[in-house]
This record gives C-alpha cells, structure tokens and sequence, in this order.
C-alpha cells in the first residue's frame, strides 16, 4: 500500500473503515468497494481508508490486502468538506466541489470510469447488466436495491456481533434471498431462451416444466434447480458462462415447428444462476462479502443451518468459477470456503429404478403396482409450528400424487390424536424431548434425530439431566455444558473436538434413552450411516415393552 499523490484530473474515494476479521474488512461496504477495485484492476482512483482518531491501527489491514491495492489512510477531521457532509462510501472530483455518495451509486461510478480508461474490457460495462439499469434504482423505489445495498449487509454485521453461545437465527434478509433465487428469471429474450430449453428437455427426454403457476416470492426450495444441481450443461449455465468466456451460448439452429408454436404458458421457467439471473452483475459483487462472511460463522459453527438456504451455498459456489474473482477477492482478503457438500434430501429419500429392480429381487418376487398401493394404507400426520415448513410439505405432496397425509400447524402440545410410530428429523433442542415424551404418553414408537444440542435447557415441562441415574452424577450446569460441546461436531472443526463433541451427543441422548428405559421402553442410541451424511447424526429409537 504506497502513498499516492493525487493530480488535478483524478479523483479520491473515500471508504469508512472500522476494522478488519476473517477475511473483510469492516463495514462491510468497504468490502464491496475494494473487491470491485480490484476485480475491475481499477487504477484511476486515489483511495483513502477514513478512519476515526480513536481507531488508528491498521496492521491487521496491511496484512490482509495485497501489496497490489493502493490506499492510504486519512481521519475523518481531515476529509474534504463536501465529504463531511455525505454518508460514506463516496467520490470526489477535484477541486472537491463533485461528490458521489452512497454505495450502488459509487460502485456503478467506479465501472464507468473504469470502463473509459479501458474501453476493451467489455466485460466491466457488463456489470451493470442489461440496458445498464443493475442497482441504479435507489433504495427508496427498489427493493431489490435496498436489499444489496442496504439491509443485506446490516442484517450481517448485526449477526456477526452475536455471541453464538446457541445456534443463532437466520436473518430474515439472507432467507429472503434465498427466496428471490428461487423465483423464475426473466429477461431479454426471455421466450428465445425458454424456447431453448424446452427443447434441450425434449431432446433429453426430461418432462418439460410449465412456467404456469408458478409463485413469485415462494419461500425458497430446499434444493438447486435440478437442470443446475450438478449438471454444468444446463441452457442457463450456457447462457451464463458464454459471456464470460466468449463463447456461443446455444445453437443457432431452427427450433422444429412444435417448439416454435408452443404457447408463452407451457415453456420452462429459467431458473438463477447470478442474484439476477443469467449473468453476472454488480449485484453479485455487492453480495459477495456479505454472504462470505456470513458463512463463515454458518459453517464454522452452524453447518448443519446450510440445508435452510441451498440455493445461496450453490450461488456461492458459481461466483468462485467466475474468470478473475478468486484471484480478485484474495487481494481483498476474501478467501473462499469449501462448503460441504449439501445433503440431497431427494436422492436419499428416492433410489433410482436400477436400485429398486435389485433390492426387489434380494428381497423377494415383485409385486403388482410397486410400494404405493400399500403406501396409501398408511396415514402420516405431519404437525408443524411453521407455516412456510408446511406449504412447502404440501407441495411436495401433492407433486408426488399423495392423499394420505394430514398437514397440522400447531405446536405439539395441541395434537390429541393417536398415532403408532412418532419420526422427528433434525428435532432442535428440547423438541425431540417434546416427540418422545409425547410418543411415551400414548405408547407409540419413536425414531427421532436430535439436533442443535446448544437449544437445551430446563423448560416448565422439562428439566435436565432426564434419568435418575444421570441425576445421581451430573449437576444441571454440568448437562448443560455436555450440550454445549455436543454442537461442535462440524466438519470444519479439528478431528479432535469433532470426536469430543460426538461423545458429548452420545451422553446427553444416553441420558434420554435412559429416561425412556425408567419409563417402560427399550431403547436404542445409534448412528446413521454413513455417518458423514450429517454433522448431527444420533438417533434414539425407542419401542414400548
């Protein structure tokens, strides 16, 4: 970081720096600003970090970025007027009396200058996305806007300064982004490109899916569009990558006469692969940082918290293969994670054909009509406390053609009715102790799968540890610091402490089995297999005697 002597023709921006942690500097729009710096290789700016007097130590910083990026330091006392009297980050042409202020318009300001100097570089004005129009909205108008720029990056930095002694929530402004990565794309040559794909899903013998019905704002899939789950020859990923590599995004041949005449209402949907769709803007760019940095704690910490916004960990995970982003990001100090691979609800849930026609014949001769005639002769009652958990079951359900479920929103206290077998997947805190006491009082089975461990504590109904033989050793304080280490079983977390935590899991699920054994039960403390499948992986599995 060399000082800079300013000329009469440059112009200076100033960004507001706090401090620096785990790979961005803080506030997080100084992040954004530096990492388009350096992804545009701008060099037509004198840069300042402002900070404030009782803040001057920037060694962490000068450790973090890279001797490529220019800037130097200056205290807000020492700021131009004119930028005394705007919020940061902003730009100011000399002799200071032009000032650009606020985020998206400073950053759109940097491509155009950017692009001036060096008119090639197509790729730079590409940012700003079709007719130029990426964040120019302000935040006032567009929420779309206000999101990036605004609430995105607060609702990080508030979370960031979280003690994390239990699981956090999620905030509400990354849910609603992994909300609006889930609604169908739409743009320039919208119905060319839906065309496209219809036809690619014909010539794969995919059945196509109709754009009809489908939900603006719905509340998030729980998986990755399945054409860009793991497929990179996806129309959208095509489409997507040829304007960063230059190269033909589809085949300019004649559509055959059924694709041509097919209505607006029968083509696909096209689905995210950038925060606005099909390209990479300034949008992604402006999330960058703030996603990162959120993850960081996630995975660190939380992991098992990815499966509620798969759609984000897999936008994450395109950025990185965008030309020039790794390399631009690391002078920044954004290093990128490795996520785990997300658990694929489906795949688990459904084996393909093959597998099926092999298990049949170890098992037995086939039968007529397959599972689902006897399917329908079970009753499954699903109780949930979350509205948005329960439409989304409901979905699935009626795409599957099922009409033996009930689908009940109340907590579990209020359901009376009786039932032979109790499931609870991923069961937080004490709501697997609420299923299996519930299961006990009407004898029925259970099978649960406790999670965030961290959640447990003394309730009105419960109180730990659950057994009188664990009573007779271990203290409440003591149970609940078993608790505490029992979360720390995330990949990320050292081969050591991930064995702790698991010990940890095991006693305090001991201590339930226990408490159901004084109760009349046989019960079971197991793994799933492969064990890997979730950092989370106990079950208790319980049959009345």
């Amino acid at each position: 970081m060399k000082g800079i002597q300013k000329s009469p023709t440059e112009e200076s921006l100033y960004l507001e720096y706090s401090h620096q942690a785990e790979g961005s500097i803080f506030p997080l729009h100084t992040s954004v600003a530096l990492f388009l710096l350096s992804y545009c290789d701008c060099k037509v700016f004198n840069v300042y970090l402002v900070f404030s007097e009782e803040n001057t130590d920037t060694s962490l910083l000068r450790e973090a970025l890279s001797q490529d990026v220019d800037v130097q330091f200056i205290s807000r006392q020492a700021l131009p007027p004119i930028v005394q009297n705007c919020c940061l980050p902003a730009v100011v042409e000399q002799p200071d009396v032009f000032c650009r202020a606020g985020l998206a318009v400073v950053l759109r300001h940097i491509i155009q200058k950017c692009y001036e100097a060096e008119p090639s570089r197509k790729e730079i004005l590409g940012l700003l996305g079709f007719k130029k129009t990426c964040l120019k909205a302000c935040a006032e108008v567009s929420q779309w806007t206000r999101l990036c720029e605004l609430t995105i990056p607060l609702a990080v930095e508030n979370f960031l300064q979280g003690t994390f002694d239990q699981p956090p929530a999620i905030p509400e402004e990354i849910l609603q982004l992994e909300r609006k990565l889930s609604e169908p794309v739409r743009v320039h040559n919208d119905d060319k490109l839906r065309r496209q794909k219809l036809k690619q899903q014909k010539t794969a013998g995919v059945e196509p899916s109709s754009g009809k019905g489908k939900a603006k704002g719905k509340a998030g899939a729980q998986q990755p569009p399945k054409e860009l789950a793991g497929s990179s020859k996806s129309l959208e990923l095509k489409v997507a990558f040829s304007k960063l590599t230059v190269k033909d995004a589809a085949a300019a041949n004649r559509e055959p006469s059924h694709i041509r005449k097919a209505k607006a209402s029968d083509l696909p949907p096209l689905e995210h692969v950038f925060a606005e769709g099909l390209y990479f803007t300034l949008a992604d760019i402006v999330l960058l940082p703030s996603v990162h940095h959120f993850l960081i704690v996630i995975c660190k910490k939380f992991s098992e918290k990815l499966e509620q916004f798969p759609l984000l960990t897999s936008w994450y995970q395109r950025i990185q293969e965008v030309p020039k982003v790794k390399p631009a990001a690391s002078k920044c100090g954004i290093h990128f994670l490795n996520l785990p691979e997300l658990l694929n609800s489906e795949s688990k849930a459904h084996m393909n054909s093959d597998e099926v026609t092999a298990a049949e014949e170890q098992n037995g001769p086939l039968f007529t009509g397959g599972p689902r005639p006897t399917m329908t002769k079970l009753m499954v009652t699903l109780i949930e406390n979350k509205e948005l958990s329960l439409i989304r079951a409901k979905k699935r359900s009626d795409e599957l053609g099922l009409s033996n479920i009930w689908f009940i929103q109340a907590n579990m206290e209020y359901f009376t009715g009786m039932f032979n077998i109790g499931v609870a997947l991923h069961a937080c805190g004490v709501a697997t102790d609420m299923v299996i006491q519930h299961c006990i009082q009407i004898r029925a089975s259970f099978i649960t799968c406790p999670c965030c461990y961290g959640f447990i504590q003394n309730t009105s109904k419960f109180s730990f540890p659950k057994s009188e033989k664990f009573k007779r050793t271990l203290s409440y304080k003591e149970h609940m610091i078993l608790c505490r280490f029992a979360d720390q079983t995330a990949v990320q977390l050292p081969p050591q402490r991930r064995l702790i935590g698991k010990q940890c899991m095991c006693l305090v699920d001991m201590d339930r089995a226990t408490a159901a054994e004084e109760q009349g039960y046989s019960v079971q403390v197991i793994s799933m297999e492969p064990e890997s499948c979730s950092p989370k992986n106990n079950m208790i599995v319980g049959v009345p005697i």
